[in-house]
């Protein structure tokens, strides 16, 4: 794996497994992480392409769709696409001359359980009480 590859991988909100920002401290390099992620997720263009791709009848949507719908030019919208896939919050698929993006839940769901003031709530199982002679 070269150094870019390695750089890249440990930027990737998906990656970062430490408790809730308001539960405890985070790790330096976590903070850096999240830090970076919500810095990429703070501009308003990328949340109005993350929604419009989630709401994409397929959940899916390509460069030239995004443009028409948020009136920039294809470079710019593919420059922030790249900036939202390398926070781990979109997917992208090659298919001959366009590419496909697709929002990657789980680099969203991090940033919530992050975020998310509540302690981690267990599942209780409840059975119901048993007749007696049963």
């Amino acid at each position: 794996m070269t150094e870019q590859e390695v750089s890249r991988k440990l930027q990737v909100v998906g990656d970062l497994c430490c408790s809730p920002v308001l539960q405890a401290a985070l790790e330096p390099s976590d903070a850096q992480v999240l830090a970076g992620a919500l810095k990429v997720l703070a501009d308003p263009a990328r949340l109005r392409l993350l929604s419009l791709i989630r709401s994409a009848e397929s959940g899916r949507a390509t460069t030239g769709f995004l443009a028409e719908e948020v009136g920039l030019t294809q470079p710019t919208i593919t420059h922030h696409l790249g900036a939202l896939f390398e926070a781990g919050f979109l997917e992208r698929e090659r298919d001959g001359r366009q590419t496909w993006y697709w929002v990657n839940t789980d680099g969203l769901e991090t940033i919530r359980q992050l975020l998310d003031p509540a302690p981690a709530r267990q599942l209780v199982s409840v059975e119901p009480l048993k007749k007696a002679g049963q």
